[in-house]
Protein backbone atom coordinates (compact mmCIF):
# COMPACT_ATOMS: atom_id res chain seq x y z
CA UNK A 1 0.00 0.00 0.00
CA UNK A 2 1.10 3.55 -0.73
CA UNK A 3 2.03 5.35 2.47
CA UNK A 4 0.62 8.80 3.25
CA UNK A 5 2.43 11.62 5.09
CA UNK A 6 0.45 14.65 6.27
CA UNK A 7 2.58 17.78 6.70
CA UNK A 8 1.12 20.75 8.54
CA UNK A 9 2.62 23.70 10.34
CA UNK A 10 0.61 22.51 13.35
CA UNK A 11 1.24 19.12 14.94
CA UNK A 12 -2.38 19.09 16.13
CA UNK A 13 -3.71 19.70 12.63
CA UNK A 14 -1.55 16.93 11.11
CA UNK A 15 -2.53 14.50 13.86
CA UNK A 16 -6.22 15.38 13.56
CA UNK A 17 -6.22 14.87 9.81
CA UNK A 18 -4.50 11.52 10.24
CA UNK A 19 -7.05 10.57 12.90
CA UNK A 20 -9.96 11.44 10.61
CA UNK A 21 -8.48 9.85 7.48
CA UNK A 22 -7.50 6.81 9.53
CA UNK A 23 -11.19 6.10 10.12
CA UNK A 24 -11.40 5.19 6.44
CA UNK A 25 -8.09 3.36 6.19
CA UNK A 26 -7.63 -0.34 5.72
CA UNK A 27 -5.69 -2.22 8.41
CA UNK A 28 -1.98 -1.74 7.83
CA UNK A 29 -2.37 1.56 6.00
CA UNK A 30 0.61 3.81 6.81
CA UNK A 31 -0.67 7.29 7.64
CA UNK A 32 1.97 9.44 9.35
CA UNK A 33 1.59 12.96 10.77
CA UNK A 34 4.58 15.27 10.37
CA UNK A 35 3.41 18.52 11.86
CA UNK A 36 5.05 21.33 13.74
CA UNK A 37 8.57 21.65 15.01
CA UNK A 38 10.34 19.31 17.41
CA UNK A 39 9.91 21.81 20.26
CA UNK A 40 6.13 21.90 19.71
CA UNK A 41 6.06 25.27 18.00
CA UNK A 42 4.37 26.08 14.69
CA UNK A 43 6.39 25.35 11.57
CA UNK A 44 7.63 22.54 9.38
CA UNK A 45 10.78 20.50 9.87
CA UNK A 46 12.46 18.77 6.92
CA UNK A 47 14.12 16.20 9.20
CA UNK A 48 10.75 15.33 10.76
CA UNK A 49 9.22 15.02 7.27
CA UNK A 50 12.11 12.83 6.10
CA UNK A 51 11.59 10.49 9.07
CA UNK A 52 7.84 10.35 8.37
CA UNK A 53 8.44 9.47 4.72
CA UNK A 54 10.81 6.69 5.74
CA UNK A 55 8.27 5.41 8.31
CA UNK A 56 5.43 5.50 5.75
CA UNK A 57 7.41 3.65 3.09
CA UNK A 58 6.15 0.14 2.41
CA UNK A 59 7.89 -0.18 -0.94
CA UNK A 60 4.82 0.97 -2.91
CA UNK A 61 5.57 4.69 -2.73
CA UNK A 62 4.71 7.56 -0.43
CA UNK A 63 2.37 10.49 -1.00
CA UNK A 64 3.08 13.70 0.93
CA UNK A 65 0.19 16.12 1.46
CA UNK A 66 0.99 19.62 2.75
CA UNK A 67 -0.97 22.56 4.15
CA UNK A 68 0.83 25.71 2.92
CA UNK A 69 3.46 26.72 0.41
CA UNK A 70 6.35 26.80 2.84
CA UNK A 71 5.52 23.21 3.80
CA UNK A 72 6.22 22.33 0.17
CA UNK A 73 9.71 23.80 0.57
CA UNK A 74 10.32 21.71 3.69
CA UNK A 75 8.97 18.59 1.96
CA UNK A 76 11.23 19.21 -1.04
CA UNK A 77 14.22 19.57 1.30
CA UNK A 78 13.20 16.31 2.99
CA UNK A 79 13.20 14.61 -0.43
CA UNK A 80 16.76 15.82 -0.98
CA UNK A 81 17.75 14.04 2.26
CA UNK A 82 16.37 10.67 1.13
CA UNK A 83 18.33 8.00 -0.69
CA UNK A 84 17.78 8.12 -4.47
CA UNK A 85 15.72 4.92 -4.60
CA UNK A 86 13.16 6.15 -2.07
CA UNK A 87 13.21 9.70 -3.46
CA UNK A 88 11.98 8.33 -6.80
CA UNK A 89 8.97 6.76 -5.05
CA UNK A 90 7.71 9.93 -3.32
CA UNK A 91 5.30 12.52 -4.67
CA UNK A 92 4.11 15.79 -3.13
CA UNK A 93 0.43 16.37 -3.89
CA UNK A 94 -0.99 19.73 -4.91
CA UNK A 95 -4.19 19.02 -3.02
CA UNK A 96 -6.35 20.39 -0.21
CA UNK A 97 -4.84 18.89 2.91
CA UNK A 98 -7.97 17.43 4.55
CA UNK A 99 -9.99 16.34 1.54
CA UNK A 100 -6.85 15.21 -0.27
CA UNK A 101 -5.64 13.15 2.69
CA UNK A 102 -8.99 11.41 3.08
CA UNK A 103 -9.36 10.68 -0.64
CA UNK A 104 -5.75 9.48 -0.91
CA UNK A 105 -6.09 7.26 2.14
CA UNK A 106 -9.16 5.53 0.71
CA UNK A 107 -7.44 5.05 -2.65
CA UNK A 108 -4.24 3.75 -1.06
CA UNK A 109 -6.21 1.43 1.21
CA UNK A 110 -7.68 -0.40 -1.76
CA UNK A 111 -4.22 -1.02 -3.16
CA UNK A 112 -4.04 1.56 -5.93
CA UNK A 113 -0.58 2.58 -7.22
CA UNK A 114 1.08 5.87 -6.33
CA UNK A 115 0.06 7.57 -9.58
CA UNK A 116 -3.63 6.84 -8.87
CA UNK A 117 -3.36 7.89 -5.21
CA UNK A 118 -1.75 11.16 -6.30
CA UNK A 119 -4.43 11.80 -8.94
CA UNK A 120 -7.20 11.10 -6.42
CA UNK A 121 -5.69 13.47 -3.84
CA UNK A 122 -5.27 16.23 -6.41
CA UNK A 123 -8.79 15.59 -7.75
CA UNK A 124 -10.13 16.47 -4.29
CA UNK A 125 -9.64 20.14 -5.27
CA UNK A 126 -12.86 19.84 -7.26
CA UNK A 127 -15.02 18.27 -4.55
CA UNK A 128 -18.04 20.35 -3.69
CA UNK A 129 -19.63 20.41 -0.26
CA UNK A 130 -23.04 21.58 -1.52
Amino acid sequence: MVGIVVVSHSAKVAEGICELAGQMAAPGQKLIAAGGMTDGSIGTDAIRIQAAIEAANTGDGVLVIVDLGSAVLSAELALDLLNEELKEQVRIADAPILEGAIAATVEASVGQPLVAVLATAEGARDLRKR
